[in-house]
């Protein structure tokens, strides 16, 4: 603490001993050396001090000290125009301990508001104390304050005022022009410490500007690397909620979607609430102590604009800023939706995302005390709404040509996959009239040779019979030779009509009671001379009751008789023609089975798909024929209502193989027959 200043020694019996006029000048002396030590130590102050707040805190003690007053207050302005003032108060020890040490703030207040600090912005002569003094006086009577007595000066550094030095007594007191003129004289000193405080004031806020600056660059820079990222929409804007609010410094951050019901929206008059369905698509809350914002969790919550008073206002207001220091429900029109938490979270700002006029949706920043918000900061917030406006846009209408481009790209791939099978419909379609094509030739080389080989013969013997002198038995061999023929020429057209005719609508079969037994071996011995003729054997097996099949006779003899001749035609020699007949209940269907079976060239798998079709002969098969009897054997199979199939087994240790003919008729009872 500093020392109170001292007045230089002297002795009463010397002072009494000199003129007045030398007694007067030892006066100003002395206080001039008083002065000028006052302002000596507080420019030491100035230049000792590193802290603004502890050199006025140090120069308002010498001040008290010096001037014997009870109270020192020093009020530094940043300048004239500026609202933002600096207050450091001093007390006296016996005051330090009053019973009420909110009175001193209470003056504090006082002094802020009172003409005292008002007279920094403008021209005050010393003259002007008295007023002043009279102000606190009046504006401290409602005040438990024991303020009597005021001394006050304005500082002024650089031609402006820069502050206020305020000297305070709690008991009546009359100022004396000795300490005026020692207030005036320190008056510059105070002028260059309060020009300190508001540099350093100064230095402060334009670090405070630059550190924002620099943080609001930063955003920038992150928001501008977001719109460049391949990120989904949701979550480049919870980034955007968590930056901005991280930025700015606001305890909670919220990125609120709108979905409008109303399609008409656009068109409606301004000012019109919409009926529209808003969700929390990013969220981001600074966790701090006693606040609250860690328990709110809130992401992907949804609530309809009007139900929200405070969304609402968006509306009201044609898309401009809401701002609110403390929003409170006054009525339903303002009441917030409960995801706001307006009870932990008052203080609100809320910036709509707009594009082309229709409000997308809204960034929401809050605090839990009240804020002002700087035009810098808003700026930026509006700049950020921008920005996320432009990427939702730009993200809705990458979905929507997605979506179109999908559509295009499925419709031309059902077009393409159409077209394949139109494509392959009609290779196939082009390859079986290839395939016909050759039948057809095959078939008319077939039935060229079959034709022209019989009626060959017949031309010969013809010929033969009319050369003169002829044996008769020559005659007669050659008119066996032209009924031969002739009857191999009928058959064959038989043959052609009759398939003809089965693949034409018929009438169903003419049905008749055979004994099946007796008919297949009649058959079989009618074959055995051909078969014999080949070196060919023929084995039947037939059970021991004989059966009784409903057929049509001609049809059913006609297909054993070209199964045997198949089986003569393709047999190796000096094996064995097996002919088998059992009867058999499937599926309480009575059926009869017979097998004929043969020893020679195996069927592939692909021969036996047409190997029942008419023409189709197997391949290196170089026995003469049209192709006509297995395909005039499946019509008359399906005539008779049964089935036919062929299998072809090797033979261990041979290349030969067994081909099986299975034949399935169905033995009907004579209820039955038609």
């Amino acid at each position: 603490m500093k020392k109170p200043l001292s007045s230089p020694p002297h002795y009463v019996g010397d002072r009494d001993r000199l003129k007045p006029y030398q007694v007067k000048l030892m006066q100003h002396q002395e206080e001039r050396a008083r002065q000028l030590q006052l302002v000596q130590e507080i420019n030491q102050i100035i230049a000792n001090s590193s802290a603004t707040a502890l050199m006025l805190q140090d120069i308002a003690q010498l001040l008290g000290v010096a001037f014997h007053v009870d109270c020192c207050c020093l009020v530094s302005v940043a300048s004239e125009t500026s609202k933002e003032a600096t207050t450091t108060n001093w007390c006296a020890n016996e005051y330090l301990g009053l019973p009420h040490p909110e009175e001193m703030f209470s003056m504090e207040q006082l002094l802020m508001h009172s003409p005292v600090l008002q007279c920094a912005s403008q021209q005050l002569t010393i003259e002007d104390i008295s007023i002043i003094q009279n102000s606190l006086v009046v504006g401290c009577q409602y005040l438990p304050l024991p303020i009597k007595a005021v001394l006050a000066i304005p500082t002024r550094f650089g031609g402006k005022n820069n502050g206020v030095i305020n000297l305070i007594k709690f008991q009546p007191y009359e100022w004396s022009e000795s300490e005026k003129q020692l207030l005036k004289e320190v008056e510059s000193a105070c002028a260059i410490a309060f020009s300190g405080v508001a540099q350093a004031q100064l230095i402060a806020h334009q670090q405070q500007y630059v550190q924002k600056s620099n943080q609001h660059q930063s955003l920038i820079k992150q928001l501008t690397i977001l719109n460049r990222s391949n990120l989904e929409l949701n979550q480049m804007l919870q980034l955007v909620v968590a930056s901005t609010a991280e930025s700015l410094q606001a305890d909670r951050g919220l990125l609120i979607l709108l979905k409008y019901t109303d399609p008409l929206f656009r068109t409606q008059a301004k000012k019109q609430i919409p009926k529209a369905k808003a969700t929390v698509i990013g969220e981001w809350a600074r966790e701090t102590p006693n606040s609250g914002t860690s328990e709110l969790d809130t992401l992907a919550e949804s609530f309809l604009i009007s139900d929200c008073g405070l969304c609402q206002r968006a509306f009201i207001d044609s898309g401009k800023a809401v701002i609110f220091d403390d929003y409170i429900d006054q009525n339903d029109t303002l009441r917030a939706a409960r995801l706001f938490a307006i009870d932990k979270l008052p203080a609100v700002l809320l910036v709509p995302l707009e594009s082309q006029g229709k409000i997308l949706g809204f960034l929401v920043l809050q605090q839990s005390v009240i804020r002002s918000w700087q035009p810098a900061e808003l700026n930026l917030v509006e700049m950020v709404c921008a920005q996320a406006s432009n990427a939702i846009i730009q993200s809705q209408t990458l979905r929507q040509v997605q979506t179109l481009v999908d559509e295009r790209t499925a419709k031309l791939q059902s077009s393409l996959e159409l077209q394949a099978k139109l494509h392959e419909r009609t290779r196939q379609y082009v390859e079986q009239l290839r395939k016909l094509n050759e039948l057809k030739d095959e078939f008319l080389s077939n039935m060229s040779d079959r034709l022209r080989y019989p009626l060959t013969n017949m031309l010969m013997s013809i010929r033969n019979l009319r050369l003169p002198g002829i044996a008769p038995e020559r005659q007669a061999r050659y008119m066996d030779i032209l009924e031969q023929e002739c009857t191999k020429e009928i058959n064959l057209i038989n043959d052609l009509l009759t398939l003809q005719k089965l693949e034409s609508p018929h009438e169903a079969p003419q049905l008749e009671s055979i004994d099946l037994n007796t008919r297949i071996q009649n058959i079989a011995a009618s074959f055995e001379k051909k078969l014999a003729e080949k070196g060919l054997k023929i084995s039947v097996d037939l059970p021991e009751e004989s059966l009784k099949l409903q057929t049509e006779l001609e049809s059913f003899d006609r297909i054993l008789q070209e199964l045997l001749t198949n089986a003569c035609k393709y047999s190796e020699h000096n094996t064995i023609v097996h002919l088998e007949a059992s009867h058999q209940v499937d599926k309480q269907i009575d059926q009869v089975i017979m097998k004929v079976t043969n020893t020679g060239h195996a069927i592939s798998e692909e021969e036996a798909t047409y190997i029942f079709d008419k023409f189709r002969r197997g391949k290196g098969r170089w026995t003469p024929g049209t192709g006509l009897g297995l395909a005039l054997v499946k019509s008359l199979v399906q005539h008779l209502n049964g089935a036919i199939a062929v299998e072809s087994l090797p033979i261990l240790d041979s290349e030969q193989s067994e081909i099986c003919f299975t034949l399935t008729l169905p033995q009907f009872s004579d209820e039955s027959k038609p």
